[in-house]
């Protein structure tokens, strides 16, 4: 259902390496049976479940984690037009100062970004620059994985989603939630129990009768059976069962874009509304990888995406109802783009990235060190703030989680970003 399985299509766009990734996480989607039968997940109808005993709960804060996917152009979503080397690094491709939105002394948002125009003037949408990983990563599948692992030096495939949700309190596999075609994100791997599904409607068992008689029999014949399989078949049961609010929830997938991100933020907003405990969501937008054809402020690959990005977010935060209050949505991205254009209208893999946050407990506005920008054919934006302070920040202030658990080995340094009100 999302874009990291069924991408645009552009031709001579990215690089062989993000069309190999996105390959890859089609063919892990088609292994979904093997993995049922290692006992590592259980599959039921479009669901994936790993792990063992539920018990659904009311959320008091929900995390919506959105992915950038194959690199997003930082520098063109939030234009540093103050930094006069901008314009010089890119003759063909750079927004220009006068039709940039919200701007200050130094930054302002791309024009298509307008949807979320109501949010920022409300103060309810913030973006930090120069974020990144510590050290310069330019490979897409490599550089997914530090960031969503977020634990650097560690050879335990434990995501940081995985680690906070193991802070609080419960135990049921709807605490986190990937929305996508079954298959899990990096950052949400590990020993707490999440689940994943593209369509809320198929989180059922398969050929159930309307009499409960076939629930009954699987949960009377998997009740004694003390394997990993039988811990999580009895897992899939209670999540099926306690995800009936969220099949329950109004789909109001009509005020979205008609695009991948559009419904895939509408289920995410249904299973929001559901208020079963979801606690975090994954949500991918995967067409970011522009070596060509970035296109101007108007129009183009570069402006189609965030217009799409900016109005899907903006339906989103529109439709969660008496949840708005507890939801908080941050976008991130593998790795930036370099400064200076190439020949061929696009940007080649970089460092530094922007971070975008909405919602409760965000304080709006432009945040983050800006490390000023140099030229040169692989000259980077620097990173100045670790995307892991962004997300240790959120974490301590929505979930009251420890950032030393949840990114071992950070030294957090609050930002000011997010607050717990």
């Amino acid at each position: 259902m999302t874009s990291t399985h069924q991408p645009t299509q552009h031709p001579r766009s990215c690089c062989d390496e993000y069309a190999g990734v996105q390959a890859a996480v089609s063919r892990r989607g088609l292994m979904r049976g093997a993995l049922a039968l290692a006992g590592a997940s259980t599959v039921v109808g479009g669901a994936v479940v790993t792990s063992s005993p539920a018990s659904a709960r009311t959320a008091s804060s929900v995390l919506v984690v959105l992915s950038l996917r194959g690199g997003a152009d930082g520098l063109s979503l939030v234009v540093p037009h103050g930094d006069p080397v901008y314009y010089r690094a890119r003759p063909g491709i750079a927004v220009p100062s006068d039709r940039l939105l919200h701007k200050d002394a130094m930054f302002g948002l791309h024009p298509a970004l307008a949807p979320l125009t109501p949010l920022w003037q409300a103060g309810r949408v913030a973006a930090v620059h120069a974020t990144g990983l510590p050290v310069a990563n330019r490979s897409h599948f490599s550089a997914m994985e530090e960031v969503e692992d977020a634990d650097p030096g560690s050879s335990t495939r434990v995501g940081w989603l995985n680690r906070l949700v193991g802070t609080t309190p419960g135990g049921s596999p709807l605490q986190g939630f990937g929305v996508g075609g079954g298959v899990l994100p990096t950052s949400l791997h590990g020993a707490s129990p999440v689940m994943s599904g593209g369509d809320v409607d198929a989180l059922t068992i398969p050929g159930s009768n309307g009499d409960g008689r076939k629930k009954a029999s699987l949960r009377t014949l998997w009740k004694g059976e003390a394997t990993p399989l039988g811990r999580s078949m009895r897992s899939v049961f209670d999540a099926v069962a306690d995800a009936g609010p969220i099949r329950a929830a109004a789909d109001h997938g009509d005020a979205y874009p008609a695009t991948d991100l559009g419904r895939a933020l509408s289920t995410a907003a249904r299973i929001v509304r559901g208020d079963v405990g979801v606690e975090v969501i994954t949500v991918d937008q995967g067409d970011w990888d522009m070596h060509v054809g970035t296109g101007g402020s108007d129009d183009g690959w570069l402006a189609r995406n965030a217009r799409d990005l900016a109005a899907s977010m903006a339906a989103f935060l529109g439709d969660l109802g008496d949840q708005a209050g507890k939801v908080t949505l941050v976008t991130i991205s593998e790795f930036g783009r370099r400064v200076v254009e190439n020949d061929s209208g696009g940007t080649d893999h970089g460092h530094g990235n922007v971070m975008l946050l909405a919602g409760a407990g965000v304080r709006g506005g432009y945040h983050g060190r800006w490390p000023g920008l140099s030229t040169g054919y692989e000259a980077d934006l620097r990173v100045t703030t670790d995307h892991r302070q962004v997300l240790a920040e959120i974490g301590a202030a929505r979930f009251g989680a420890s950032p030393a658990t949840v990114f071992p080995g950070l030294r957090h340094a609050p930002l000011g970003v997010v607050g717990s009100g």
